[in-house]
């Protein structure tokens, strides 16, 4: 198939498709007239790698899935090397959920701190002093 025809059956462009053959994850054969002419394989190929991304993998973080591919296996995650990159993601996302976490225990606290502040004013009470001026607002 010509890289127009794998461009629409992988769901991306044909520029996309060109900077991966220029990054070395894609590999065109060339017919007679110098088209590019592309097999089911690199559609697979082209499946895994978007697939990946999908999941917030970077495009070189997706090579070794595209290497197990072209040596045979069937599947990219069947080698040791993407078995490695999928642990190592596994550990920044782990990373990003601790780091969240913490920031969301930083905003609950400082959305109870400001709720226990704010109650009598939201109540109506009479008696109650002028609210605090936020410092970003004047």
């Amino acid at each position: 198939m010509r890289i127009g025809e794998l461009a629409r059956k992988a769901g991306t462009s044909t520029r996309t498709l060109r900077y991966y053959e220029s990054r070395g994850l894609l590999t065109a054969r060339r017919a007679d007239n110098g088209y590019r002419e592309y097999g089911e394989e690199d559609l697979l190929l082209l499946r895994q790698i978007r697939t990946l991304q999908d999941f917030g993998f970077d495009l070189e973080e997706t090579r070794p899935f595209v290497e197990c591919l072209r040596a045979g296996h069937p599947a990219g995650d069947s080698c040791p090397a993407s078995l490695a990159v999928y642990r190592r993601k596994l550990d920044e996302l782990d990373g990003l959920i601790d780091r969240l976490a913490g920031v969301r225990a930083q905003v609950a606290r400082q959305l109870a701190v400001a709720e226990e502040v704010r109650a009598p004013y939201a109540a109506g009470v009479d008696e109650a002093p002028d609210p605090p001026r936020c410092e970003m607002t004047g």
